[in-house]
This record gives structure tokens, C-alpha cells and sequence, in this order.
């Protein structure tokens, strides 16, 4: 049963994760104004907060429920996986440090162009984890 919590818990956070990643992308202007950005500044909250649970129940389920550890650490795609993930989670820190640090401004901001560079960047990642997953699924990495 607990293997069927954690992988739910697994699922949800990363339907949040998603979902509050492309919702940014979708609010994101060139100029915005303080509502806009505290918009987006929630969103990012919603972002990273949903990641911290992608990757606390992910080492849950990779240590302590389901599958022994070592299905997981020696394949190399779920290594990839994983990679890509932390690789996310560090082209993020620039565009939330920026967000964070305009949501009280008092004139419209302008968003720089490597903030949406880092954001589509970040969603085309995205879309190979669960690829990777399926990969995984199938037995492919392992030896």
C-alpha cells in the first residue's frame, strides 16, 4: 500500500510541477506590471514547492518502497532521469531569484529575453523525463 501512496504523491507533484511551469510560461510578458509578477511569483512558489515533493517522494521510492534501490541506480537512463531533473531545477533558480526580487516593484518590469529563453528551455527538458520513464518501464538500461 505504501508503494501505491508514494507513487500517487509521485504523480501529483509532478502534475503540479508541470502544470505550474507551462502556467508561467503562459503568464510571462515582456513588460509586466507588480500583479503580473506576483501572479508569476506565486506560480513559481506552486513550481518549487511541487518539485521539493518530485524529488523528496522520488528518493522515497528509490531507497525505502517498490523496486530494490539497485534497479535504479545502475541504469543509466533513470541516471539521465534524474540528471535532467537537477539540470531543471538549476535553470530555474535565475528566472525565481528574478520574480521573487520584482514582485513588490512599483513601475512595470521588463523581463529579460534569457528568462523566457530558461523557461522553454526547461519545458523542452521536461518533456524527455517521462520518455526516459517510459524507457525505464520497458527494461531499457538495464543490464
Amino acid at each position: 500500500m505504501d508503494d501505491i501512496i508514494f507513487r500517487y504523491l509521485h504523480f501529483l507533484g509532478i502534475i503540479v510541477f508541470s502544470a505550474a511551469l507551462f502556467s508561467e510560461h503562459l503568464l510571462l510578458k515582456r513588460e509586466m506590471n507588480s500583479a503580473e509578477i506576483k501572479k508569476v511569483a506565486v506560480l513559481d512558489l506552486i513550481y518549487g514547492v511541487s518539485a521539493l515533493l518530485v524529488m523528496a517522494v522520488g528518493f522515497v521510492l528509490w531507497f525505502w518502497v517498490g523496486k530494490p534501490a539497485k534497479f535504479y541506480s545502475h541504469n543509466p537512463i533513470f541516471m539521465v532521469k534524474i540528471t535532467l531533473f537537477f539540470v531543471i531545477a538549476l535553470l530555474s533558480i535565475y528566472p525565481s531569484v528574478f520574480f521573487f526580487k520584482h514582485r513588490k516593484a512599483e513601475n512595470n518590469v521588463t523581463v529579460p529575453k534569457i528568462i523566457f529563453m530558461l523557461l522553454r528551455f526547461e519545458m523542452i527538458l521536461l518533456l524527455l523525463i517521462p520518455l526516459l520513464a517510459v524507457y525505464m518501464a520497458k527494461g531499457i538500461g538495464l543490464s
